[in-house]
């Protein structure tokens, strides 16, 4: 089903109409079956709508949902602000810095963070270096 709002181009008055489908909406106007309830003219057009919205009966729900959002990007934001204060960020240069600290044995005082394909990673896991991989919300709210 489909809700037009129809005005009358005689009067000037407007009122909505269901229809089956937009084609029935067709249909039914070119066999001028279409006409105003106020005058009984056959000049009924559709006009502009919008669409309409559904408001949910239980809001609590997306309360509820964007409640745990809140918690999950927070603790998030509590990892990632433990992360830059005590790991060295290498940028995109993350798989060559890891593989450099791996196999020459370093020993560094901080571990390291930055940016990695997947290919990196997989390929640094098959070669027995740990990684991990956390989500990095950007430090903009908007």
């Amino acid at each position: 089903m489909i809700k037009y709002k129809l005005t009358c181009k005689d009067c000037n008055s407007f009122f909505d109409s269901w229809f089956s489908s937009s084609k029935e909406y067709e249909k039914l106007k070119k066999k001028k079956f279409l006409n105003c309830h106020i005058c009984n003219s056959l000049s009924v057009e559709k006009t502009l709508m919008s669409p309409s919205v559904l408001r949910l009966k239980n809001d609590t729900k997306i309360q509820i949902e964007n409640e745990k959002y809140s918690r999950i990007k927070n603790k998030i934001n509590k990892y990632k602000k433990f992360i830059k204060k005590n790991f060295e960020y290498v940028g995109e240069n993350f798989a060559y810095e890891a593989r450099s600290i791996h196999y020459k044995n370093k020993a560094t005082s901080k571990g390291i963070y930055g940016s990695a394909t997947e290919e990196d990673l997989k390929e640094l896991k098959e070669e027995g270096i740990e990684t991990e991989m956390i989500p990095w919300i950007k430090d903009n709210n908007n």
